[in-house]
């Protein structure tokens, strides 16, 4: 099997520099906010565990399927973070009455107050990521990572 050679970068790119590029920058961006969160949160909630309390306080119950679909997590991924979250007393499942294939999710009151203990420390850690930033700045970027997300 032959080598594949490393392309050869046109003139104009020469002058590429890790510093400038988005996948960098955003890889920064997300250990920094990984560690503020996890410094809010302690061994309490991991990130998408938070995320899918939130999203099932803001909708309501759901299928597990969409559900991950709402928190950018796959089936295998979600079906944990269910799991483990089922276990500790936060969510509930159950088949879906009009599909038996579909598995509903939804907050018990246990969750419900979880998630509401969490929306000021979730605030705290978008405010503690966000803080080199003006308020016009943060608008602009969370605008901008929305277009491109």
């Amino acid at each position: 099997m032959a080598n594949p050679q490393r392309p050869k970068m046109p003139d104009a790119d020469r002058h590429y520099a890790l510093d400038d590029q988005i996948g960098f920058i955003l890889r920064k961006v997300s250990q920094r906010h990984t560690a503020i969160f996890a410094a809010a949160f302690g061994n309490d909630l991991t990130a998408p565990q938070w995320a899918t309390l939130a999203k099932l306080y803001e909708t309501g119950p759901t299928s597990q399927n969409q559900l991950g679909r709402l928190v950018a997590l796959d089936a295998a991924t979600i079906k944990g973070v269910v799991d483990r979250l089922g276990t500790r007393g936060y969510i509930e499942t159950s088949p879906d009455p009009d599909d038996a294939r579909r598995v509903l999710v939804a907050l018990t009151e246990t969750g419900r107050k979880e998630a509401e203990r969490g929306f000021p420390i979730a605030a705290a850690i978008t405010e503690e990521t966000m803080t080199p930033l003006d308020a016009n700045q943060r608008a602009q970027v969370i605008a901008l990572l929305k277009a491109i997300s």
